[in-house]
């Protein structure tokens, strides 16, 4: 399949399933590692592809393409519903308010609650009261809107 893969353009990189093959693209810090490392978690298994990503995220600087690395870790949760331990640190080491915010969320969304660790539990719970909380407030707010629109509609007629 290796004929498949354009390291130079990144086409077929999606396509990814063969864990030496990052492996050199690591060693040799190429450009398209991103879509690579992305294409093995949509291929492999959390095990095969998270010292990869861990390697990845050592190599590039914050900043640009930096998120790649956490798409890669989105997928994973996505599919697998699960992460290994080095990932959930690399996801507590970045934190939000950065590149792994939507991996967070992925992770939150799709990885059972039994499963997460004590720092991602207290961020379901967080996140589940603040939206419960958030839509109990709009509910009215949206029925006095309503009110109004029909009352203007009304006079207009």
């Amino acid at each position: 399949m290796t004929s498949d893969w354009n390291w130079e353009t990144g086409e077929g990189l999606l396509g990814m399933d063969d864990p030496a093959e990052v492996d050199a693209a690591l060693d040799r810090n190429d450009d398209s590692l991103g879509a690579a490392v992305i294409g093995l978690a949509l291929n492999c298994p959390p095990e095969v592809v998270s010292p990869r990503i861990i390697r990845a995220l050592e190599l590039l600087p914050p900043g640009r393409g930096r998120d790649f690395p956490f798409t890669a870790t989105a997928h994973l949760a996505r599919l697998d519903g699960r992460l290994t331990p080095e990932l959930y640190e690399a996801l507590r080491a970045e934190g939000l308010g950065g590149a792994a915010d939507h991996a967070i969320d992925d992770t939150l969304s799709f990885v059972p609650f039994r499963d997460l660790p004590v720092w991602l539990k207290r961020r379901w719970v967080y996140v589940t009261v603040r939206e419960t909380l958030l839509r109990w407030w709009l509910r009215p707010l949206e029925a006095v809107g309503e009110a109004w629109r029909a009352l203007r509609e009304r006079r207009r007629t």
